[in-house]
């Protein structure tokens, strides 16, 4: 069991819950809960931290999560830890006394176009780390084949964007290109139609069909989309607003267009 505050691997995992530069360069990131526990392919994970309490807690329940918890602990390996050294470690308010540094999954763009209607979502430069998991998150329930994040769109590894995931990062293909008109070009060679959320629409979203191969571009949540990007776009989808409201938050905006194309592939 780690005690110590001095403990290298506690300083280590503290510095990378802060720098997101050092779990770049480590190629990790860090997810906290049981249940990002339960869920995280097994051959992503390198290291677990799990407090002395809840390992007496869940060895003593006989519930069917709690002994798959502990088998998968025992299988995979996990590191004892006081309650006061995983406070330190834990990037949470209320830890629930277990975390895990896993490796980062490698995604390419042809990875998101295996199927014959790719549907995809291409966020430029939004900077709420909320919102980002919540799309993730959103884009798993909607069936979407893959998220790509452009401009200086916050770091999906960030440990708020993780927990917002609640597990779908595990699952939703994404990567990150230097610059997004350019991966809208890419997207319209492979036969996938690019439509901007933008104000200057003429349309509303349900005015057309997603059928076919499809790609929704969003923009920073305060500035919209770059002029260069919204040119880029085959077309401009409004989402109807009443009274003195410009604008929706990214993440709601987003799941409206989403679930339309659920709701016509349906």
């Amino acid at each position: 069991m780690i005690t110590s505050l001095a403990n290298p691997r506690v300083r280590q995992v503290a510095q990378w819950q802060g720098k997101g530069k050092e779990r770049k360069k480590a190629g990790i990131f860090i997810a906290e809960g049981l249940k990002m526990y339960e869920e995280a392919p097994a051959a992503w994970l390198k290291e677990t931290y799990i407090t002395d309490v809840l390992l007496r807690k869940l060895s003593e329940d006989n519930s069917p999560f709690s002994t798959a918890l502990c088998c998968k602990l025992k299988a995979n390996g996990y590191e004892e830890v006081t309650e006061e050294i995983f406070a330190k470690i834990s990037d949470t308010q209320t830890p629930q006394g277990i975390l895990s540094v896993l490796r980062r999954p490698e995604y390419s763009l042809r990875d998101m176009l295996t199927k014959h209607k790719p549907f995809l979502i291409v966020l430029e430069s939004l900077q709420d780390p909320g919102n980002l998991g919540t799309i993730v998150r959103t884009a798993e329930g909607a069936g979407a084949d893959g998220v790509i994040m452009a401009g200086d769109t916050v770091d999906i590894y960030n440990p708020k964007t993780i927990r917002a995931t609640m597990g779908s990062v595990y699952r939703v293909p994404f990567l990150y290109a230097d610059n997004a008109a350019s991966i809208v070009t890419e997207l319209k060679k492979a036969g996938i139609r690019t439509y901007a959320a933008h104000l200057d629409g003429k349309k509303y979203y349900d005015s057309y069909d997603f059928k076919s191969g499809t790609a929704f571009i969003i923009g920073n949540e305060g500035n919209g989309l770059s002029v260069e990007v919204s040119q880029a776009a085959d077309a401009y989808v409004k989402i109807p607003m009443e009274g003195n409201v410009e604008s929706l938050n990214a993440a709601i905006a987003t799941a409206l267009l989403l679930y339309e194309v659920h709701r016509q592939r349906s």
